[in-house]
């Protein structure tokens, strides 16, 4: 706009002519529109602060921004869960959501596998996106044992120094082993973003040869929530499975492959949650149909369906 207002500036100083006419007339237009665009603009911003999430889709209004793994990178659509069982790679249960993370899916999810398989315990594998500690004590407390790796996030460790990792928890004594073998007790327990969480130090650390691969600040604290157990049991269940991210990748992504091909794109034709849900819903009983004929036959099919 600044640079348009500036040619019209300079118009004003020049001898008035038919073919300066027409430029001004074409710069008035263009500002016009500009002014229109911004207008918009303001209206949409004011609509994005407004909302919960501060998003607003003009294509589809429930699609909203999803994570994806690539740095810098994003898709705008819908967030799609499943829980496939590891023998015959059914779709147990599924649901569409427009949460751009899988971070809180995790319980949902396994609840709902648990409610339709109508047994008293479950075995649930995800891979780390779905890692959160709440989630993890969700599941616990319905019955449901998961493995899945935790991410690494440790700012320590990124910036080349000793992560929580390195320091050995010993539950006999409560008390945790640093690399350099001192021992860190308990000191006190406070809440933070409701949870109880633990704390550990020593004051042996400004004495230490290794304090700068450890701390920055004077002692190193270590922090330990009350139900890190259910963590560490995780990771025992993960290091003595190695093979369970493969056999999560080989079970959950053979279903998406499937239907993506079958629909012959990979968006979804349909807008809006409910739309979206329907459609989603017809892929998965379209999927589930054909596999079970090539495992047990369409004649045992026709035959369970009709009793």
């Amino acid at each position: 706009m600044a640079r348009y207002l500036s040619q019209l500036d300079a118009a004003d100083r020049q001898e008035p002519t038919e073919a300066l006419a027409a430029k001004v007339t074409r710069l008035t237009e263009k500002l016009t529109k500009l002014k229109e665009q911004m207008a918009k603009l303001v209206v949409h911003e004011e609509q994005m602060l407004a909302s919960s999430d501060q998003q607003i889709s003009l294509t589809d209004p429930d699609s909203r921004s999803m994570a994806t793994s690539g740095r810098g990178s994003g898709v705008v659509g819908y967030n799609v869960q499943v829980a496939v069982d590891t023998k015959h790679h059914l779709i147990v249960t599924h649901e569409v959501t427009n949460r751009g993370s899988d971070r809180a899916q995790l319980a949902n999810m396994a609840k709902q596998a648990k409610a339709v398989l109508r047994t008293e315990t479950l075995e649930a594998v995800a891979d780390r996106g779905y890692f959160s500690s709440s989630e993890i004590l969700a599941c616990h407390e319905a019955g449901i044992t998961v493995t899945l790796p935790k991410p690494m996030t440790s700012g320590a460790k990124s910036e080349g120094r000793f992560g929580k990792q390195d320091f050995a928890y010993q539950p006999e004594e409560d008390v945790y082993r640093c690399p350099a073998g001192e021992r860190l007790p308990y000191r006190y327990t406070n809440e933070e973003d409701g949870k109880m969480l633990r704390r550990y130090w020593t004051t042996a650390c400004s004495n230490c040869t290794l304090k700068s691969q450890c701390t920055t600040g004077p002692e190193r604290r270590i922090t330990r929530w009350v139900y890190e157990h259910l963590l560490d049991a995780v990771q025992q269940r993960l290091d003595a499975n190695p093979e369970a991210m493969r056999q999560r990748r080989e079970t959950v992504e053979h279903p998406f492959g499937t239907m993506k091909a079958r629909m012959g794109a990979t968006h979804f034709l349909t807008k809006t949650l409910p739309k979206v849900a329907a459609e989603m819903a017809l892929s998965v009983l379209a999927y589930n149909l054909t596999r079970v004929m090539n495992i047990i036959g369409t004649k045992r099919l026709i035959t369970a369906i009709a009793a």
